[in-house]
């Protein structure tokens, strides 16, 4: 239930900073957090536009780069979601680092807490396939050495008095930014629904965070951070795809087309393009993410909370491809009935 607040509570609301409300992991805590309470900032390049989409926000300008921008923005803030990254992946490497620190010297300096979203790119071969929230970190790849490093810094962060709550998950699906996801790899967003990919191998499975239960976690867990040490770490385990089918039998269900057809992606075309595109080079990296089965499982969060918020995956899937625009074979049958 969404819960309304007379203009007199604003003042005595909690604030809470989102950097990177406009996607997909921040928008839904972003929204998580307003549900239970909190006044939202959020800062952005252009705000008046995100102001438009998003009008019950507090919009302010400015860039994450720019530690006097991040500090002007946390101002009063008791903690910040750290879920800012580098615009289509380029120069990954000099901008993820000086974004967390500032975000780090920020909430040191307002006493807020750190609420930030993690990968499965840390760990390497050796903690496969099972990682355990404190299985050794040795990642063979640039992007999974860079999370690594960030996370030492916020361990860092929490050693010198600032609270850290972390939750690693698979990869996102539901929201509209998800034509940048994976997800929006099997299907095209803002297009008639005529086919799925296949993204892994056959038989691995793969793990998947329906954002909106991503979202309430954090939520949940920010609401108990007075029982959390310093420093906190879960596994989100949110959809687990046994084998690399379940995604596709249920977006063939949600479609009433069991016959939908199944194409595979394009992996031979990465290496290909990879040396001119810096995506390619990216997607490349974390291909073995594909070709290996990687299950983090929640054990840890559900001793905590009780429960992890799990959205039925049908439910999950119909909602996800509703916020892309797809339309389903029924909905356009039914448009060229009507146009007819």
């Amino acid at each position: 239930m969404t819960e309304t607040y007379p203009r007199n509570a604003l003042v005595t609301r909690p604030l809470a900073l989102v950097l990177g409300a406009s996607g997909g992991v921040g928008g839904a805590v972003a929204r998580a957090l307003s549900r239970r309470g909190y006044r939202i900032r959020a800062m952005n390049r252009n705000p008046e536009k995100q102001a438009r989409k998003f009008p019950v926000y507090e919009w302010v300008a400015g860039d994450a780069m720019k530690l006097e921008d991040v500090m002007a923005a946390a101002e009063g803030a008791t903690l910040i979601f750290h879920g800012v990254n580098p615009p289509g992946y380029r120069n990954w490497q000099k901008l993820v680092l000086p974004m967390l620190d500032n975000t780090i010297v920020a909430a040191k300096a307002n006493r807020a807490r750190i609420l930030f979203p993690g990968t499965v790119y840390n760990f390497g071969p050796d903690a496969l396939p099972e990682p355990k929230e404190d299985s050794p970190q040795s990642a063979t790849t640039r992007k999974g050495r860079l999370r690594i490093e960030m996370e030492a810094r916020l361990r860092e962060a929490a050693w010198n008095g600032t609270q850290v709550i972390l939750v690693r998950a698979g990869d996102f699906f539901g929201g509209t930014s998800g034509a940048n996801s994976w997800f929006g790899q099997m299907v095209k967003a803002g297009k008639p629904l005529g086919s799925v990919t296949r993204l892994s191998a056959p038989g691995i499975g793969h793990q998947w965070a329906y954002l909106p239960d991503l979202g309430e976690t954090f939520a949940a867990l920010d609401a108990r951070a007075r029982e959390l040490p310093s420093y906190a770490n879960f596994h989100f385990e949110g959809h687990w795809d046994e084998d690399g089918s379940a995604m596709i039998e249920a977006i063939r269900r949600v479609s009433g087309r069991a016959d939908l057809p199944v194409r595979p992606f394009p992996w031979f075309l990465v290496p290909m393009l990879a040396p001119f595109v810096a995506l390619m080079r990216e997607i490349l990296e974390i291909r073995y993410l594909w070709r290996t089965p990687m299950h983090m499982k929640n054990d840890k969060l559900v001793a905590f909370l009780g429960h992890e918020p799990h959205t039925p995956l049908d439910d999950a899937i119909a909602i996800a491809l509703e916020d892309l625009g797809v339309t389903l074979p029924a909905e356009d049958g039914a448009r060229q009935t009507s146009a007819a």
